[in-house]
């Protein structure tokens, strides 16, 4: 499947028009809060014997297809996410299908899911710990072996759906923790 062609800087800038001001102060908020989260890892994201390579905030939306299911009735099914990541208030890479990750530095990792907790809310994407299983180019990620997605805001969506094939773009937030070291 051929991966989405955008600019770092462009890769929300259709979709965060239609950001709640709620989600842009909640991310605000997120950016710059004190990194408290390692405690609370769920059980099955273990890291004992792995180091943090980069840990980022990431912007984005959570797109979703309507389709048709096994029974024949249209719901919304998840199809990719789109995401700027964020570190120190600087761009540096995009997440998206895959699911893949990309650093301004040409590296990049594709991960396999191993581990998921519920995110803290109803509306809120899971937690994952992802094994890399692809990597590619030299810089920040050329040692990934692991991915967690941890603190997520928003993202799911399960909304009506009356036109197969239409699409509805999620707003959510998470932090991405890249891990190097041995599983």
């Amino acid at each position: 499947m051929a991966q989405p062609q955008l600019k770092s800087d462009d890769a929300l800038s259709s979709a965060s028009t239609h950001f709640h001001p709620a989600l842009i102060m909640t991310a605000a908020v997120l950016l710059f809060a004190p990194a408290a989260h390692a405690a609370e890892v769920p059980a099955g994201f273990d890291t004992d014997r792995l180091t943090v390579v980069a840990n980022v905030h990431a912007e984005g939306v959570q797109l979703y297809e309507c389709k048709e299911d096994r029974t024949g009735k249209t719901q919304w099914q998840f199809r990719e996410p789109l995401a700027t990541l964020i570190q120190d208030g600087v761009t540096v890479g995009r997440h998206f299908s895959g699911p893949s990750w990309e650093f301004t530095d040409g590296s990049s990792v594709i991960g396999k899911v191993e581990a998921e907790a519920p995110g803290a809310t109803k509306d809120d994407i899971p937690w994952l710990m992802l094994r890399v299983m692809k990597r590619g180019g030299d810089g920040v990620l050329t040692n990934v072996i692991a991915v967690q997605r941890l603190d997520t805001h928003g993202g799911l969506y399960s909304g009506r759906c009356g036109t197969e094939e239409a699409f509805h773009v999620e707003p959510y937030s998470a932090q991405y923790v890249f891990l190097t070291g041995r599983l």
